[in-house]
């Protein structure tokens, strides 16, 4: 298992490492591509994630460490809603730092600071799921693999949106950045093991990011996404979750 999960890991790393290559998605309307992909995120999340969240839902009610959060019922969709908000302040964030650099410089392209914000987070992100290739949930195969294709097609939904926000900067950089971070969190995640409360919490806080990551590229009106490769996405990767 430990050889597949490795290779999966490289997999995924080559997908920034050549994203470069992907000329065919930077069209308007929006590649259909992405959509598909960007459903195929979805699916994941809600089929196969959220139900994992609540069969561990014990691990946060029986933990003696979350005394100050025993009033809340629902932590693990906490979480998930803290990963939402926290990548919605740094896409705003990243936003307005864009339209301040074109009223200034008459260039859309953040600032230098916000680019290292905004590649330290999504270097973080990406080593989070290479972690969590390693410590599954539920560790099968399948589920693996399932897991795998799933984050793969997201990563090229958000190889696509940073390199819109960053341009040459993430091309010259940020992608070789966001290619490290994965194996880095193979790596951790191969000598490290941390305990089921702190697993559910990671893959609560994934949850949260991947569906703001995913809406937050097919909703706005410019980019003329596609919705039946969206629904596409989500029903046939559906299907293909509950089949197995």
């Amino acid at each position: 298992m430990n050889g597949l999960i490795f290779l999966i890991a490289v997999l995924m790393a080559l997908v920034h490492m050549f994203s470069a290559s992907m000329k065919f998605l930077d069209t308007v309307p929006r590649s259909r591509f992405l959509s598909l992909a960007g459903g195929v995120a979805v699916a994941y999340v809600f089929v196969h994630i959220l139900p994992e969240l609540k069969e561990h839902q014990e691990s946060f009610e029986s933990s003696e460490h979350l005394d100050i959060l025993s009033f809340m019922e629902h932590h693990a969709y906490l979480i998930a809603m803290l990963g939402l908000v926290v990548f919605y302040a740094l896409e705003r964030t990243v936003k307005i730092s864009r339209q301040q650099s074109q009223e200034r410089h008459g260039e859309a392209r953040p600032s230098y600071g916000i680019y290292r914000v905004h590649m330290i987070s999504f270097a973080l992100y990406n080593a989070l799921i290479g972690y969590l290739l390693v410590h599954r949930i539920q560790e099968t195969a399948w589920n693996l693999i399932l897991f795998s294709l799933a984050m793969a097609l997201h990563f090229v939904v958000n190889d696509h949106s940073l390199r819109e926000d960053h341009q040459e900067r993430y091309d010259r950089r940020g992608r070789w950045i966001l290619t490290a971070s994965i194996l880095i969190g193979w790596g951790i995640g191969m000598l490290t093991e941390v305990p089921e409360l702190v697993l559910a919490s990671l893959f609560a806080f994934l949850s949260g990011g991947i569906l703001l990551n995913v809406l937050k590229e097919e909703l706005p009106e410019e980019k003329q996404s596609s919705l039946g490769m969206f629904l596409l996405g989500t029903i046939g990767y559906s299907m293909m979750l509950l089949a197995f």
